[in-house]
């Protein structure tokens, strides 16, 4: 798209960027590294297709939906995300004990291992195997993100 505007008889031609800043609503895409503050990764888009979303409406941690805010394509900055603005802060009333006799009986149970079970609503979530015994589990319901200090590098390199 392009305007045409007259000033002073000289005719301007002002073509809309595609470098304009994100704003909420903006689909954009990004590549990113995700790292604990001691610098150990944790999740990366390198290799792979860029994170694809819209700009200001949840699909990603809360940190960084209101990061991207105002960037542009070619952009590039270090973002650290407290708890409250990723996955929340650990909850002890997220901790549950499940009878062994609801899980498959070939499931060979080690403890940290990871299960994944659906909500009534069929929404997928994980849990922790935090202790075990022959009766039953204790499991963590939290993100294994939880609690953390979240540090990630970004790069805008798409807008839609």
């Amino acid at each position: 798209m392009y305007y045409l505007i007259k000033i002073l008889s000289i005719s301007l031609i002002l073509v809309k960027g595609d470098n304009m800043a994100i704003k909420k609503g903006d689909k954009v895409k990004i590549h990113y590294t995700g790292k604990f503050k001691n610098g150990d990764v944790f999740d990366s888009s390198e290799g792979k297709a860029p994170l694809e979303f819209e700009a200001g409406k949840g699909m990603v941690i809360k940190g960084l939906d209101e990061e991207i805010i105002d960037m542009k394509i070619g952009d590039k900055k270090t973002i650290e995300v407290p708890p409250e603005k990723a996955y929340g802060q650990r909850q002890n009333n997220l901790l549950a004990e499940v009878p062994r006799d609801k899980l498959p009986k070939n499931l060979d149970i080690k403890k940290g291992m990871m299960l994944t079970f659906q909500n009534e609503k069929g929404v997928p979530f994980t849990a922790k195997i935090v202790d075990f015994d022959d009766n039953s589990l204790k499991l963590d319901l939290n993100h294994p993100l939880a609690g953390k200090t979240l540090v990630f590098d970004i790069e805008v390199v798409g807008k839609k």
